[in-house]
């Protein structure tokens, strides 16, 4: 496991590929090796390190990492809403919107959209799951809810995983239209959500700081838009108005600097999850897809 790497099944070239990732070596350092959890672990996962980090990705002077940043991971920036030298720092360009154009919306009422660029996992019943990210491990609702009740409607409801890479698109939108009601705090720790971390202990995912967005959306039910924050991600900004209808894709919100996760819960029976998003999950492997691309359809 300490020198797998990471690959994931493109839905837009139709290929497999490795993913490039952001400050891989000290992360497998912190996450795979005795010494790095005992050195490191107790402090990565602390909100004052993601502040520390934070505030360094605001400072001037961090403008300088844009460039190089986006010429090694191949970002387009004719899909940027503004210039690459406008921005004031790192962080301001990390949380970047981008041209509407850039991310067109699969048009169908009855398609919900992925909320998110990332990598993707789904599960129809999540009840059924038993390999997420490494074999035998299973979503925890009750913690990852932080609601019995909440949970035990849910149990058997279908649920899709989006992790975001410090290298995405770093906003998240709604996946269909509804109202959505104000976020609730859960919190916890700022764990890594890499799969280098994701693959040891997936409970890092309900031990995280989370916010969960109930959206009421009609014949889809009422989705979760569950918001987890991980280590260097040093907040997370809302940006829809609770109680006011929002437009399936209309933005939800940013992460600032670092890499993050939403994870989309659907009750049971509402919704039939995109075929290459189930064969994908089947083979143990994430599939990239952009967001406004579709999650599924209602049955």
């Amino acid at each position: 496991m300490k020198s797998e790497p990471v690959v994931f099944f493109n839905r837009h070239t139709g290929g497999v590929e490795t993913e490039k990732i952001y400050g891989e070596k000290p992360m497998r350092w912190v996450y795979e090796t005795a010494a790095g959890r005992l050195a490191l672990l107790p402090l990565v996962r602390r909100a004052f390190f993601s502040r520390w980090f934070g505030r360094r990705m605001r400072r001037p002077e961090s403008r300088a990492k844009i460039a190089p940043f986006i010429r090694d991971f191949a970002l387009d920036p004719a899909e940027f809403a503004d210039a690459p030298d406008s921005f004031a720092s790192f962080d301001e360009f990390f949380s970047r919107r981008l041209k509407p154009s850039a991310r067109p919306l699969a048009p169908d009422d009855t398609t919900a959209t992925l909320p998110a660029d990332g990598r993707h996992l789904g599960f129809q019943d999540v009840a059924q799951t038993a390999a997420v990210y490494a074999k035998g491990q299973r979503f925890d609702l009750p913690a990852l809810l932080g609601d019995v009740a909440l949970a035990e409607r849910y149990q058997h409801g279908t649920l899709v995983c989006s992790r975001l890479c410090p290298t995405d698109y770093h906003r998240f939108h709604f996946p269909i239209a509804g109202t959505p009601a104000a976020p609730r705090l859960v919190n916890g720790w700022l764990y890594s959500v890499n799969p280098i971390a994701l693959r040891r202990n997936l409970a890092l995912l309900w031990e995280n700081k989370r916010q969960i967005v109930a959206l009421d959306a009609g014949v889809f039910g009422t989705v979760l838009l569950i918001v987890i924050g991980a280590t260097n991600v040093g907040s997370t900004t809302f940006t829809y108005r609770a109680g006011a209808a929002v437009a399936k894709g209309a933005e939800a919100g940013f992460f600032s600097f670092g890499g993050s996760f939403v994870a989309t819960l659907f009750e049971p029976e509402k919704i039939r999850l995109a075929p290459d998003l189930l064969r994908e999950t089947a083979n143990g492997r994430e599939l990239y897809a952009k967001m406004g691309t579709p999650l599924g359809e209602k049955p």
